[in-house]
């Protein structure tokens, strides 16, 4: 099956198509494996970039999501695309019965997988942020596959394919409020692109090929992912019949921490390591506290350390953020090779390479705040942030860490 004209098919003649995949022989690592982890990318992809590069702007007023924070809702949000589709593929498979169909798990994942095709094509628009809407629009187009494709995977009456697909559509806005607030609980870590193309499989790994390099993806960590999300599922469905909530909670963790495994899941640099590098003092502003952290959520790790500094009304932030195994998931050598010059009345952004390393900087041409970011060649990133200190100070404050020993450092061995 070519990726590209799969997805040309199912979004143009769903009908034709849905008997060929309904023939097709596949599995729970297969389906994902060769389908879902392309398409999941785009909208997670799409959205760092239209929000934390391009940015929200209008009638005088912009605004970005912070570069790590940015990374950080992409990972999130493309672990949680992997772990959505598989619940709702358990939805499907559970109500199937209900609606004269006929259960059958592999049938009901590739219904979701190749139904949520418009919704992750439509991601795109999230480049820009301000046509976001249109993919809205278009991701509603996943309700008509969705209709079309139950009665041939699910061999359901066409008269009940209705109300069948009214009850998924129903359960699926339910799990996107409980997947928000899951979101939101792992979003204060700090410290967790390019548009990616549709690579293939390569060396027994699947690659997804990105403006700045390519991103494998361990075909073995896929398999493992999908075997322990598949058992995860089972124990799932044998709790809910049971009633027992605490247990069912439990196996949605499972598959959300395979997922996340699967995604990265790097060791990273301990965050006492990074804590070291803040200066006690820069000049005159000494540190009046600092922060170090480093934890695990759904499969993936990261740490940070972060420094506060003031001086009169001088105050500077400076931070050391490392994603662990992230930094390909993220795309990062895609967005890393594009360059910015920007310029209004009163700020200026540029992004630029300097030798391995990305530069981004933002400041107000009358001085009162300026961001300086630094990408490491190794996917580590240090910012400071300022307010009363001109861009020239904040780069002489980046200078006062020694970036290329942090560079130089080794993650621990996972």
């Amino acid at each position: 099956m070519a990726l590209i004209q799969r997805v040309q098919d199912i979004l143009l003649k769903p009908k034709e198509t849905w008997p060929a995949i309904a023939q097709e022989p596949a599995s729970v690592a297969s389906i994902y494996n060769g389908y879902v982890i392309y398409l999941a990318a785009i909208p997670a992809i799409a959205t760092f970039i239209g929000l934390s590069l391009i940015g929200i702007g209008g009638f005088g007023f912009g605004f970005r999501i912070p570069i790590v924070t940015g990374l950080v809702n992409l990972v999130v949000g493309y672990v949680l695309s992997l772990v959505i589709v598989f619940v709702m593929a358990l939805i499907v498979d559970a109500l199937a019965p209900t609606f004269g169909g006929t259960k059958n798990q592999i049938a009901a994942l590739k219904v979701v997988a190749y139904a949520s095709t418009a919704g992750f094509v439509g991601g795109i628009f999230s480049l820009l942020p301000a046509l976001s809407i249109l993919g809205l629009l278009v991701s509603l187009y996943s309700i008509y596959l969705l209709y079309t494709g139950l009665p041939v995977l699910m061999r359901s009456p066409q008269d009940k394919s209705g109300a069948y697909t009214a009850v998924v559509v129903v359960c699926g806005i339910v799990l996107g409020i409980l997947t928000a607030v899951v979101s939101s609980a792992v979003m204060p870590m700090r410290g967790m692109g390019g548009v990616a193309a549709m690579g293939g499989a390569h060396g027994g790994d699947v690659t997804i090929k990105t403006p700045g390099g390519e991103i494998k993806i361990d075909s073995a960590k896929m398999e493992d992912m999908a075997r322990k999300m598949e058992e995860a599922g089972k124990r799932m469905e044998v709790a809910q019949k049971s009633g027992d909530g605490a247990a069912a909670g439990k196996a949605m963790s499972e598959m959300m921490s395979a997922a996340g495994a699967m995604a990265g899941g790097g060791v990273p640099i301990p965050a006492q390591d990074l804590k070291a590098l803040l200066p006690e003092a820069i000049g005159d502003l000494k540190r009046e506290s600092y922060e170090a952290q480093g934890g695990q959520a759904m499969g993936f790790a990261g740490s940070s350390a972060k420094g506060s500094y003031a001086a009169g009304d001088r105050r500077v932030n400076l931070s050391i953020t490392d994603a662990g195994g992230l930094a390909g998931l993220a795309a990062l050598a895609g967005w890393a090779n594009m360059t910015v010059d920007r310029e209004t009345n009163t700020e200026i952004e540029k992004v630029y390479k300097q030798g391995s390393r990305t530069v981004r900087e933002e400041f107000r041409k009358d001085g009162s705040h300026g961001e300086v970011t630094v990408i490491l060649a190794n996917g580590v990133i240090v910012e400071a942030d300022g307010d009363q200190v001109d861009l020239a100070g904040l780069k002489k404050i980046l200078g006062g860490i020694d970036l290329a020993k942090l560079e130089g450092m080794q993650r621990p061995a996972k």
